[in-house]
């Protein structure tokens, strides 16, 4: 991950932002941070996920992918999490808009997953999945928030429910079965969700 020298932008500013390549960013604290291309791995996931919520009776509409979630109103900080579950307050909020966007002020979703990239501790990507995310998803008020880690070292999915302002974290493995707060019915182990069902 790279940050590009660029001028700080607004949330709007970076919303229209168009360098004319396919570089992907995330915005944070007004600034462009390349996140690079997306791993075989996260898009499985993502999709295995997908189709999980669906057959646990969440509409098509409420499941967000590629949609874009600022985590403060005090700074210009807009993440790309793999995957939201919006509730349908947080849905109707971004129903018809031109850029797919839970603004700050706007109801939170049910959910954000993120699919941690590889990286270890003080690492740029460690860093921003495993401190900073969880710190501006907690602050946002996201009530559940998963780290899906499918990195051979790690290879766990933690399940972070806020309480008090903060996040409480369980973590999953092997065959674990994962216990979501906000979907009691899901029945998955923690290796399905890492090899994506295969």
């Amino acid at each position: 991950m790279t940050q590009a020298t660029r001028p700080r932008l607004t949330i709007e500013e970076f919303l229209t932002y168009d360098d004319g390549t396919n570089t992907r960013y995330e915005l944070v604290d007004g600034v462009l941070v390349e996140m690079g291309a997306e791993s075989t791995i996260n898009t499985l996931i993502a999709g295995f996920l997908f189709a999980t919520f669906l057959q646990l009776g969440i509409p098509a509409y409420q499941i967000g992918f590629k949609q874009w979630i600022a985590v403060s109103d005090s700074t210009a900080t807009a993440r790309d999490p793999d995957l939201i579950v919006h509730s349908e307050a947080s849905f109707a909020a971004i129903e018809g808009s031109s850029q797919a966007i839970v603004k700050a002020g706007m109801p939170n979703p049910l959910l954000v997953v993120e699919v941690v990239s590889p990286g270890k501790p003080g690492e740029d990507n460690y860093e921003r999945d495993y401190v900073e995310k969880p710190k501006e998803y907690a602050t946002r008020g996201i009530p559940e928030f998963w780290q899906v880690d499918p990195n051979p070292d790690r290879a766990v999915v933690i399940v972070l429910t806020l309480k008090n302002g903060a996040y409480q974290a369980r973590e999953f493995r092997g065959s674990d079965r994962v216990v979501s707060p906000t979907f009691p019915d899901l029945k998955l182990t923690a290796e399905q969700i890492l090899r994506a069902g295969r």
